[in-house]
Order: structure tokens, then C-alpha cells, then sequence
């Protein structure tokens, strides 16, 4: 069962690959959307789906209140698929 994160605060310079690259690590990533936030100050988050909900959880553990390029990232599972 697949299952997605929802990454918070990306610097504006990510990229798909990257942030997979980043996610790979704990597991198989199946895909990545990248997104701009239309309202209010810039702002660019992202969607991480995961193979498995267990591969999210640790994905989701280990990279929250990391830095990717620079930026502290928010992460937090969103659902299940």
C-alpha cells in the first residue's frame, strides 16, 4: 500500500530528482510533484509518494527538521493509497 508525504518548505532551486534522491534513501520512491504556493509570500512545497506506508513513516522520520539545499523541511505523512 502506497503511501504519501507532504514536504513543507523547499527552497525554489528543488528539483524532482533531488528531492527523490533524497526520499530514495528510505525506500522506493514512486513519485514526486513539486508545487508554488499562489497566495501570500513564495513559498514551494512538494508531494513524496512512497511504496509502502512503512517506507513513509521512516522517510518522514528521518527527514523532518532536516535541511535539504539549504532549507528545514517540514514532512508529514498525508495518506494512503
Amino acid at each position: 500500500m502506497s503511501a504519501s508525504l507532504y514536504v513543507a518548505n523547499l527552497p525554489s532551486s528543488a528539483d524532482q530528482a533531488a528531492l527523490a534522491g533524497a526520499f530514495a534513501a528510505f525506500g522506493t520512491v514512486l513519485s514526486v510533484q513539486l508545487k508554488r504556493a499562489l497566495t501570500g509570500p513564495e513559498r514551494y512545497y512538494g508531494f513524496v509518494e512512497m511504496n509502502t506506508t512503512e517506507e513513509a513513516r521512516t522517510a518522514a522520520r528521518a527527514l523532518n527538521a532536516t535541511r535539504f539545499e539549504g532549507r528545514l523541511l517540514s514532512v508529514w505523512r498525508v495518506s494512503r493509497s
